[in-house]
C-alpha cells in the first residue's frame, strides 16, 4: 500500500462523517460530521488539502446482498462531485462490514449509544480497506474519477 494519509467519508441525508488515516493506514480518527449543504465538498477538500491526503475513501452503502440502494446512488453522486473537483483520487469502499463493525462497538459501549452511528465508530470505514483486497471481505471500487474533459 502507498504510504499517506487518506480522508474517509461517510455520505447522510442530513450529514457527511468524515475521518483520516495516519500515513500507514493503521489507525482511524474521525475529524468531524459537516452538516449536508452546498459547502461540504469545499469543507471535504479543505481537508484533504490541509492533511495532504493521497487519497479520498468514500464509503458505499451497499445492501447486505450487495445491490445498490437510494443511499448508494446517493454516495456514488456525492463521490462523482468530490472527484470534479479533487486533485487527488476518490474511490468507492464497499462498507457493509464496517457498519457493522460500528454497531458492534457501539453495543460493546464504545462511543455513545445513540441511534445514529457517531462519528467515533466511524472510523472502520478507513481502517478496513488498508489494502484492495482484506480477508473481511471489503474492496475497493475502481476510481471514479473523471477526465478532465468529462467534468461538467
Amino acid at each position: 500500500m502507498r504510504r499517506g494519509v487518506r480522508v474517509g467519508v461517510d455520505v447522510g441525508k442530513a450529514r457527511v462523517g468524515v475521518a483520516r488515516c495516519d500515513p500507514d493506514g493503521l489507525l482511524a480518527t474521525p475529524i468531524e460530521t459537516l452538516p449536508r449543504d452546498a459547502r461540504t465538498v469545499a469543507a471535504v477538500l479543505a481537508y484533504v488539502h490541509e492533511l495532504d491526503a493521497i487519497e479520498v475513501v468514500v464509503g458505499l452503502p451497499l445492501s447486505l446482498s450487495g445491490a445498490d440502494t437510494a443511499s448508494t446512488t446517493d454516495a456514488r453522486q456525492f463521490a462523482a462531485q468530490l472527484a470534479d473537483a479533487s486533485e487527488v483520487p476518490v474511490r468507492l469502499v464497499d462498507e457493509r462490514l464496517s457498519t457493522v463493525t460500528a454497531h458492534r462497538q457501539l453495543q460493546a459501549g464504545v462511543g455513545a449509544r445513540r441511534a445514529r452511528v457517531p462519528s467515533s465508530t466511524r472510523s472502520p470505514l478507513l481502517s478496513s480497506c488498508r489494502t484492495p483486497s482484506t480477508p473481511s471481505g471489503c474492496r475497493i471500487v475502481p476510481r471514479i474519477r473523471r477526465p478532465p474533459h468529462e467534468r461538467p
